[in-house]
Protein backbone atom coordinates (compact mmCIF):
# COMPACT_ATOMS: atom_id res chain seq x y z
CA UNK A 1 0.00 0.00 0.00
CA UNK A 2 1.56 3.30 -1.08
CA UNK A 3 0.67 6.84 -0.10
CA UNK A 4 1.81 10.08 -1.68
CA UNK A 5 3.20 12.95 0.39
CA UNK A 6 -0.03 14.94 0.14
CA UNK A 7 -2.13 11.98 1.32
CA UNK A 8 0.15 11.42 4.33
CA UNK A 9 -0.38 15.00 5.43
CA UNK A 10 -4.15 14.44 5.48
CA UNK A 11 -4.11 11.12 7.43
CA UNK A 12 -5.19 10.79 10.99
CA UNK A 13 -2.93 9.49 13.75
CA UNK A 14 -4.50 6.02 13.60
CA UNK A 15 -4.00 5.87 9.83
CA UNK A 16 -0.39 6.99 10.15
CA UNK A 17 0.28 4.25 12.72
CA UNK A 18 -1.18 1.68 10.32
CA UNK A 19 1.02 2.96 7.49
CA UNK A 20 4.06 2.73 9.76
CA UNK A 21 3.25 -0.87 10.70
CA UNK A 22 2.88 -1.80 7.02
CA UNK A 23 6.26 -0.21 6.24
CA UNK A 24 7.92 -2.05 9.13
CA UNK A 25 6.37 -5.32 7.93
CA UNK A 26 7.81 -4.77 4.44
CA UNK A 27 11.23 -4.04 5.92
CA UNK A 28 11.17 -7.23 8.05
CA UNK A 29 10.04 -9.29 5.05
CA UNK A 30 12.81 -7.94 2.84
CA UNK A 31 15.40 -8.55 5.60
CA UNK A 32 14.12 -12.10 6.12
CA UNK A 33 14.35 -12.94 2.42
CA UNK A 34 17.84 -11.48 2.14
CA UNK A 35 19.24 -13.30 5.18
CA UNK A 36 17.57 -16.58 4.18
CA UNK A 37 19.18 -16.34 0.74
CA UNK A 38 22.52 -15.74 2.49
CA UNK A 39 22.16 -19.04 4.43
CA UNK A 40 20.84 -17.83 7.81
CA UNK A 41 18.42 -20.05 9.74
CA UNK A 42 14.70 -19.21 9.84
CA UNK A 43 14.76 -18.05 13.48
CA UNK A 44 17.91 -15.96 12.97
CA UNK A 45 16.39 -14.34 9.91
CA UNK A 46 13.11 -13.56 11.79
CA UNK A 47 14.77 -12.20 14.94
CA UNK A 48 17.54 -10.20 13.24
CA UNK A 49 17.55 -6.47 13.85
CA UNK A 50 20.14 -5.70 11.17
CA UNK A 51 19.15 -2.52 9.34
CA UNK A 52 18.68 -2.66 5.59
CA UNK A 53 21.38 -0.98 3.46
CA UNK A 54 20.35 2.46 2.38
CA UNK A 55 20.60 3.01 -1.36
CA UNK A 56 22.06 6.33 -2.34
CA UNK A 57 19.95 8.12 -4.87
CA UNK A 58 21.55 8.32 -8.29
CA UNK A 59 23.09 11.68 -9.02
CA UNK A 60 21.29 13.31 -11.93
CA UNK A 61 23.47 13.94 -14.98
CA UNK A 62 25.03 17.35 -15.11
CA UNK A 63 23.23 19.42 -17.72
CA UNK A 64 25.35 20.48 -20.69
CA UNK A 65 26.37 24.08 -20.70
CA UNK A 66 26.14 26.31 -23.74
CA UNK A 67 29.93 26.04 -24.22
CA UNK A 68 29.72 22.22 -24.26
CA UNK A 69 26.99 22.34 -26.89
CA UNK A 70 28.90 24.80 -29.05
CA UNK A 71 32.05 22.65 -28.83
CA UNK A 72 30.09 19.57 -29.89
CA UNK A 73 28.61 21.45 -32.84
CA UNK A 74 32.07 22.66 -33.92
CA UNK A 75 33.46 19.10 -33.78
CA UNK A 76 30.56 17.71 -35.82
CA UNK A 77 30.90 20.51 -38.39
CA UNK A 78 34.66 19.88 -38.69
CA UNK A 79 34.13 16.15 -39.33
CA UNK A 80 31.42 16.86 -41.91
CA UNK A 81 33.64 19.44 -43.63
CA UNK A 82 36.55 17.00 -43.80
CA UNK A 83 34.32 14.30 -45.30
CA UNK A 84 33.00 16.76 -47.88
CA UNK A 85 36.54 17.82 -48.88
CA UNK A 86 37.66 14.20 -49.18
CA UNK A 87 34.59 13.36 -51.25
CA UNK A 88 35.13 16.29 -53.62
CA UNK A 89 38.82 15.46 -54.03
CA UNK A 90 38.06 11.83 -54.76
CA UNK A 91 35.36 12.74 -57.29
CA UNK A 92 37.72 15.19 -59.02
CA UNK A 93 40.40 12.52 -59.27
CA UNK A 94 37.94 9.97 -60.66
CA UNK A 95 36.62 12.52 -63.17
CA UNK A 96 40.14 13.36 -64.33
CA UNK A 97 40.99 9.69 -64.74
CA UNK A 98 37.78 9.05 -66.73
CA UNK A 99 38.52 11.97 -69.05
CA UNK A 100 42.10 10.81 -69.59
CA UNK A 101 40.95 7.24 -70.22
CA UNK A 102 38.48 8.47 -72.84
CA UNK A 103 41.19 10.53 -74.54
CA UNK A 104 43.58 7.58 -74.55
CA UNK A 105 40.89 5.31 -76.01
CA UNK A 106 40.36 7.81 -78.80
CA UNK A 107 44.09 7.83 -79.48
CA UNK A 108 44.08 4.02 -79.65
CA UNK A 109 41.26 4.13 -82.19
CA UNK A 110 43.13 6.71 -84.25
CA UNK A 111 46.33 4.66 -84.32
CA UNK A 112 44.73 1.22 -84.70
CA UNK A 113 44.86 1.50 -88.52
CA UNK A 114 48.07 3.35 -89.46
CA UNK A 115 48.72 4.32 -93.05
CA UNK A 116 50.60 1.94 -95.32
CA UNK A 117 53.28 4.55 -95.88
CA UNK A 118 53.94 4.93 -92.18
CA UNK A 119 54.05 1.19 -91.53
CA UNK A 120 56.37 0.65 -94.50
CA UNK A 121 59.04 2.89 -93.03
CA UNK A 122 60.60 0.94 -90.11
CA UNK A 123 62.61 2.81 -87.52
CA UNK A 124 65.85 1.65 -86.00
CA UNK A 125 66.70 1.97 -82.32
CA UNK A 126 69.37 4.72 -82.11
CA UNK A 127 72.61 3.07 -81.08
CA UNK A 128 73.93 6.21 -79.40
CA UNK A 129 70.91 6.53 -77.13
CA UNK A 130 70.98 2.86 -76.16
CA UNK A 131 74.56 3.12 -74.94
CA UNK A 132 73.65 4.98 -71.75
CA UNK A 133 70.72 5.77 -69.50
CA UNK A 134 69.59 9.42 -69.51
CA UNK A 135 67.73 9.09 -66.19
CA UNK A 136 68.91 8.89 -62.59
CA UNK A 137 65.51 7.73 -61.31
CA UNK A 138 62.58 5.78 -62.72
CA UNK A 139 59.57 7.57 -64.26
CA UNK A 140 56.50 8.35 -62.18
CA UNK A 141 55.54 10.30 -59.07
CA UNK A 142 52.79 12.82 -58.42
CA UNK A 143 54.65 16.14 -58.44
CA UNK A 144 55.21 17.95 -61.71
CA UNK A 145 58.81 19.09 -62.31
CA UNK A 146 57.40 22.52 -63.21
CA UNK A 147 55.80 22.98 -59.79
CA UNK A 148 57.21 25.42 -57.25
CA UNK A 149 60.40 23.99 -55.79
CA UNK A 150 60.63 21.27 -58.44
CA UNK A 151 59.59 17.64 -58.13
CA UNK A 152 59.25 16.32 -54.58
CA UNK A 153 61.25 13.11 -53.89
CA UNK A 154 59.05 10.02 -53.72
CA UNK A 155 60.87 8.70 -50.66
CA UNK A 156 60.10 10.65 -47.43
CA UNK A 157 63.03 12.63 -46.02
CA UNK A 158 63.14 10.63 -42.78
CA UNK A 159 63.56 7.38 -44.78
CA UNK A 160 66.06 8.51 -47.39
CA UNK A 161 69.05 7.46 -45.25
CA UNK A 162 67.79 3.88 -45.41
CA UNK A 163 67.82 3.71 -49.19
CA UNK A 164 70.94 2.00 -50.42
CA UNK A 165 72.87 3.87 -53.10
CA UNK A 166 72.43 2.30 -56.49
CA UNK A 167 75.40 0.42 -57.85
CA UNK A 168 77.44 1.63 -60.79
CA UNK A 169 75.51 0.97 -63.99
CA UNK A 170 77.04 -1.82 -65.99
CA UNK A 171 78.03 -0.99 -69.59
CA UNK A 172 75.23 -1.52 -72.06
CA UNK A 173 75.30 -4.67 -74.13
CA UNK A 174 76.20 -3.83 -77.70
CA UNK A 175 73.85 -5.37 -80.22
CA UNK A 176 73.77 -5.10 -83.98
CA UNK A 177 71.30 -2.55 -85.28
CA UNK A 178 67.89 -4.06 -85.97
CA UNK A 179 65.01 -2.75 -88.03
CA UNK A 180 61.70 -2.45 -86.21
CA UNK A 181 58.65 -0.20 -85.91
CA UNK A 182 57.73 1.72 -82.75
CA UNK A 183 54.93 0.48 -80.54
CA UNK A 184 51.54 2.13 -80.94
CA UNK A 185 49.26 0.22 -78.56
CA UNK A 186 49.34 -2.14 -75.57
CA UNK A 187 46.52 -4.55 -74.65
CA UNK A 188 46.55 -6.44 -71.34
CA UNK A 189 43.30 -8.49 -71.18
CA UNK A 190 43.68 -9.63 -67.57
CA UNK A 191 43.56 -6.08 -66.19
CA UNK A 192 41.42 -4.50 -68.95
CA UNK A 193 44.15 -2.26 -70.38
CA UNK A 194 43.92 -0.97 -73.95
CA UNK A 195 46.04 2.17 -74.23
CA UNK A 196 48.19 4.06 -76.73
CA UNK A 197 51.99 3.98 -76.53
CA UNK A 198 53.64 7.42 -76.53
CA UNK A 199 57.29 8.09 -77.25
CA UNK A 200 58.90 9.43 -74.06
CA UNK A 201 58.49 8.97 -70.31
CA UNK A 202 58.49 12.56 -69.07
CA UNK A 203 55.74 14.10 -66.94
CA UNK A 204 53.97 15.46 -70.03
CA UNK A 205 54.39 12.20 -71.99
CA UNK A 206 52.76 10.06 -69.29
CA UNK A 207 49.68 12.29 -69.33
CA UNK A 208 48.85 10.92 -72.79
CA UNK A 209 49.30 7.17 -72.35
CA UNK A 210 51.94 4.49 -71.81
CA UNK A 211 55.40 5.99 -72.29
CA UNK A 212 58.13 4.25 -74.29
CA UNK A 213 61.65 4.87 -72.99
CA UNK A 214 63.59 6.53 -75.84
CA UNK A 215 66.44 4.29 -76.96
CA UNK A 216 64.91 1.09 -75.58
CA UNK A 217 63.86 -1.74 -77.91
CA UNK A 218 60.83 -1.65 -80.18
CA UNK A 219 58.14 -4.40 -80.15
CA UNK A 220 59.49 -7.75 -81.36
CA UNK A 221 63.06 -6.45 -81.32
CA UNK A 222 65.91 -8.06 -79.41
CA UNK A 223 66.55 -5.96 -76.31
CA UNK A 224 64.57 -4.38 -73.46
CA UNK A 225 61.29 -2.76 -74.55
CA UNK A 226 60.68 -0.42 -71.59
CA UNK A 227 57.17 1.00 -71.00
CA UNK A 228 55.92 3.10 -68.07
CA UNK A 229 52.54 4.52 -67.02
CA UNK A 230 50.80 5.97 -63.97
CA UNK A 231 48.68 3.87 -61.64
CA UNK A 232 46.53 6.51 -59.89
CA UNK A 233 46.41 9.61 -62.13
CA UNK A 234 46.00 10.41 -65.84
CA UNK A 235 43.69 7.48 -66.53
CA UNK A 236 45.16 4.99 -64.02
CA UNK A 237 46.36 2.87 -66.93
CA UNK A 238 48.55 0.57 -64.82
CA UNK A 239 46.25 0.66 -61.76
CA UNK A 240 46.14 -3.15 -61.53
CA UNK A 241 49.56 -4.02 -62.94
CA UNK A 242 50.35 -5.85 -59.69
CA UNK A 243 47.63 -8.40 -60.57
CA UNK A 244 49.78 -9.86 -63.38
CA UNK A 245 51.43 -13.17 -62.55
CA UNK A 246 54.05 -15.31 -64.33
CA UNK A 247 52.41 -16.99 -67.31
CA UNK A 248 49.95 -14.16 -68.04
CA UNK A 249 50.09 -12.84 -71.61
CA UNK A 250 49.57 -9.41 -73.12
CA UNK A 251 49.98 -7.85 -76.56
CA UNK A 252 51.94 -4.92 -77.95
CA UNK A 253 51.15 -3.55 -81.40
CA UNK A 254 53.43 -1.79 -83.86
CA UNK A 255 50.83 -0.56 -86.32
CA UNK A 256 48.99 -3.68 -87.52
CA UNK A 257 51.67 -6.08 -86.29
CA UNK A 258 50.84 -7.82 -83.03
CA UNK A 259 53.49 -9.18 -80.63
CA UNK A 260 52.71 -11.49 -77.72
CA UNK A 261 54.63 -11.28 -74.45
CA UNK A 262 54.42 -13.67 -71.49
CA UNK A 263 55.12 -12.48 -67.92
CA UNK A 264 58.23 -13.97 -66.38
CA UNK A 265 58.55 -12.06 -63.08
CA UNK A 266 57.52 -8.96 -61.16
CA UNK A 267 59.48 -6.98 -58.59
CA UNK A 268 59.11 -3.98 -56.27
CA UNK A 269 62.16 -1.71 -56.39
CA UNK A 270 63.36 1.76 -55.37
CA UNK A 271 62.94 4.69 -57.78
CA UNK A 272 66.72 4.92 -58.09
CA UNK A 273 67.13 1.33 -59.32
CA UNK A 274 67.46 2.42 -62.95
CA UNK A 275 69.34 -0.75 -63.90
CA UNK A 276 65.98 -2.27 -64.94
CA UNK A 277 66.09 0.03 -67.99
CA UNK A 278 69.33 -1.45 -69.33
CA UNK A 279 69.33 -3.36 -72.65
CA UNK A 280 69.05 -7.16 -72.61
CA UNK A 281 70.34 -9.87 -74.90
CA UNK A 282 66.89 -11.35 -75.54
CA UNK A 283 63.61 -9.76 -76.63
CA UNK A 284 61.85 -8.74 -73.41
CA UNK A 285 59.33 -6.08 -72.34
CA UNK A 286 59.49 -4.32 -68.98
CA UNK A 287 56.33 -2.62 -67.68
CA UNK A 288 56.79 -0.15 -64.84
CA UNK A 289 54.49 1.90 -62.60
CA UNK A 290 54.48 3.52 -59.17
CA UNK A 291 53.76 1.45 -56.04
CA UNK A 292 51.84 1.19 -53.76
CA UNK A 293 48.60 2.78 -54.94
CA UNK A 294 48.28 6.48 -53.98
CA UNK A 295 51.54 6.32 -51.96
CA UNK A 296 54.10 5.78 -54.74
CA UNK A 297 57.29 5.49 -52.68
CA UNK A 298 58.53 2.56 -54.81
CA UNK A 299 58.23 1.18 -58.33
CA UNK A 300 56.65 -2.05 -59.58
CA UNK A 301 58.23 -3.67 -62.64
CA UNK A 302 56.81 -6.62 -64.61
CA UNK A 303 59.22 -8.40 -66.96
CA UNK A 304 57.89 -10.49 -69.88
CA UNK A 305 59.46 -12.48 -72.70
CA UNK A 306 58.49 -12.30 -76.37
CA UNK A 307 56.75 -15.57 -77.29
CA UNK A 308 55.31 -14.83 -80.74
Amino acid sequence: MAFGQQKLDNLSVEELERVLKLKQREIRKERFLRLSAAGASRNAALLSTEPLPVEKPARPPKPKTLADRLLTMVEVAAVIGLLVILGISYNNLRSLNRDMAATQSAMVAATAAPSVAASAAPLAMPAAESASLPFDRLPGGHTSPTSAGGAVPDIPAHLQNWVQPRSTIAPAIEAPEQQAAPGTRIVIPKINVDAPIIEGVTWEDLKKGVGHLPGSAFPGQRGNLYLAAHNDIFGEIFRYLDKLEPGDRYYIYAGDTKYTYEVREKRIINPTDVEVMLPTTGPVATLQTCYPYLIDTHRLVVVADLVE
